[in-house]
């Protein structure tokens, strides 16, 4: 019997030893791994969304430890953490980037130290992209397309536009520097140029929050009476916009056309209340798929340059029917 036993017990030290050779070889290292998890801060409800979904798609996998830092919109800050996670000797790095330029120094740390970099939503500078290991989230250049498409469409239906007459269009525009800010201008203005009589009257900062957007919409509103478009870089500065149009005693929606970017709640609900007329989707929840890249590179899969998002665009023929349905 003690014969059967010690053949026994040989045989699970043998299978649990050829498990840990098989498991080892899986992945690069043996879990659990340490991510450092950078943000930029939470200047919006998208960037809220954003956030929650990444972090808890991070904290609840078993394989994942998660160190999270929060740049409150400040480079410095975020420059920081990332030096941080480089001397903890963290496994992976993912941050969304607050400008696109000024991070190259670090992520060459970061290369340096072998540490993977996964950049979320916000991208670096093109000279400083080969550091990075890829980008997942939205295209911004589309996203500006679409929304000037979107008011072609919506103007010629209405009979606003004939091709002749100036159609005056105000802008509120992201963070300076950054990457939606950048190429959803570059975007919108393509299209603009098959709309020769389309005027980008005036053209200011929010920084991409209610709490400027206000102000800035109501300065345009005091110098000019004629603005008939509004393009917002995103739903929150649209939304402090269409507050200081009601204030000013027009109607949002109908008096001056709100087109904006990232489909919150918030600018659902406006929508379906009249008072905005579009929003183009920008998808926050990239948690599910930041956890799946770090699996791939884990794995030793080759990971694309760049993983894009499915998204949408939604207004007041879609909107309602839509809204129930929205996590952010």
């Amino acid at each position: 019997m003690k014969k059967w036993t010690k053949i026994v017990l040989l045989l699970l030290v043998v299978t649990l030893v050829l498990s840990a050779v098989a498991f080892g070889a899986k992945y690069k290292k043996n879990p659990p791994w340490v991510i450092g998890f950078s943000q930029i801060g939470s200047e919006s409800e998208w960037r809220t969304a954003d956030t929650i979904s990444i972090k808890d798609a991070l904290s609840e996998d078993p394989n994942m430890s998660l160190v999270y830092a929060d740049a409150q919109q400040k480079q410095e800050n975020q420059i920081k953490a990332l030096r941080s996670f480089i001397a903890r000797k963290v496994d992976v790095i993912v941050f969304t980037a607050l400008v696109e330029t000024g991070y190259g120094p670090v992520l060459q740390e970061a290369q340096k130290a072998k540490i993977p970099v996964i950049m979320v939503d916000r991208d670096v500078a093109k000279e400083d992209q080969q550091y990075r290991l890829t980008i997942m989230g939205s295209n911004f250049l589309e996203e500006g397309r679409k929304a000037a498409n979107w008011l072609a469409d919506y103007l010629k239906k209405q009979g606003i536009d004939d091709g002749k007459k100036p159609v005056n269009i105000a802008e509120l525009q992201g963070t300076v520097g950054s990457a939606p800010a950048i190429d959803r201008k570059k975007g919108f203005e393509e299209i603009m140029k098959g709309h020769p009589n389309w005027k980008i009257t005036h053209s200011q900062t929010g920084n991409f929050t209610r709490a400027e957007g206000k102000p800035v919409m109501e300065a345009f509103l005091k110098a000019d009476k004629d603005i008939q478009v509004l393009f917002a870089h995103n739903d929150d500065m649209a939304l402090g916009a269409i507050q200081a149009i009601k204030e000013a005693g027009l109607k949002p929606g109908k008096d001056i056309i709100v087109v904006s970017m990232d489909g919150v709640k918030g600018i659902f609900e406006a929508i379906i209340a009249g008072e905005a007329n579009c929003t183009v989707e920008c998808n926050p929840l990239l948690g599910p798929q930041a956890v799946q890249a770090i699996y791939d590179y884990m794995e030793g899969k080759k990971l694309p340059a760049k993983i894009d998002t499915i998204e949408g665009i939604f207004d007041q023929t879609t909107a309602k029917e839509a809204f129930p349905t929205r996590q952010y």
